[in-house]
């Protein structure tokens, strides 16, 4: 019984907000407190010029709701982008505090603040700022969602510093030069589609999603803006299943590639940090 409680309390807890479950940004939201979540994310890339065979990033992850307040993502990239060979490229942690959150009937705002790091062995290529495997640095930022019913609005500000080692180096000269800095900017929409209304916390969740995320570089004139529309289905109230197209509208940033796919599922264990006291 006292499971069943949990579970229940759970599901009305994630079908108040599910449609912020975004597929390609966090939320100000958190996940679920003292619970534990395990996410694989794949990512998908047609052959480039450069790369004549199609290109696979594997994202596995493990996410803590620590409390409330807290939560602590931390992960591994492998891939085939950068080396002929399917491989281990970086290692990264995100940890996300959400300072504010005033809650009404059906609606409710959130913001959060958040710092990512990450280390990768992938070689310096192309522009684009990216933590999810290709550069190492650090990224901080502030993140707004509200929420009115079945649909989510949520915005995204950060600020990411390459940490490589020709950003120090004086004896080579870039040409174009390299870009170490720039400002990364979101703007998500969720909606529930399914269930028109709720009968049982095994029902399956029907989300769609529509973000767009760009990237202006600090250090010379060079940016990017995507398209990112995306499924969600959500099982059992704690296994979510995401497929989303990400493609780019305009920019003249030098990219891994302009168009991919991402395919990830994630499971959720409640109370796998302990009840609290």
């Amino acid at each position: 019984m006292k499971q069943f409680c949990v579970l229940l309390s759970f599901f009305f807890a994630l079908t108040a907000k599910g449609q912020e479950l975004y597929v390609f940004t966090e939320p100000a939201s958190n996940m679920p407190a003292r619970s534990i979540s395990i996410r694989v994310r794949s990512e998908f890339m047609a052959p480039q010029p450069w790369h004549n065979l199609p290109m696979h990033r594997l994202m596995p992850e493990i996410m803590f709701g620590l409390n409330k307040k807290w939560m602590l993502h931390t992960g591994l990239t492998f891939a085939d982008m950068h080396t002929a060979n399917f491989g281990w490229e970086s290692i990264y942690g995100y940890l996300k505090y959400r300072f504010l959150s005033k809650d009404e009937i059906h609606q409710h705002f959130r913001m959060a603040a958040f710092i990512e790091a990450t280390y990768s062995r992938a070689p310096f290529h192309q522009d684009e700022a990216n933590l999810g495997g290709d550069k190492s640095g650090v990224q901080a930022g502030i993140i707004a969602t509200q929420l009115w019913n079945k649909l989510a609005i949520s915005a995204t500000l950060s600020h990411t510093q390459i940490l490589d080692e020709s950003r120090n180096s004086k004896n080579v000269i870039y040409v174009p030069s390299r870009i170490y800095q720039v400002m990364n900017y979101s703007l998500s929409a969720g909606y529930l589609l399914l269930p028109r209304s709720y009968t049982d916390y095994k029902q399956t969740n029907l989300n769609i999603y529509l973000e767009f995320l760009g990237q202006q570089s600090l250090d010379r004139k060079a940016y990017f803006i995507d398209m990112a529309p995306a499924l969600q289905l959500i099982f059992n109230s704690n296994t979510k299943l995401n497929v989303g197209y990400r493609f780019q509208l305009d920019g003249t940033m030098q990219r891994m590639a302009k168009t991919s796919w991402l395919i990830s599922i994630e499971r959720t264990f409640l109370n796998a940090l302990g009840k609290s006291k």
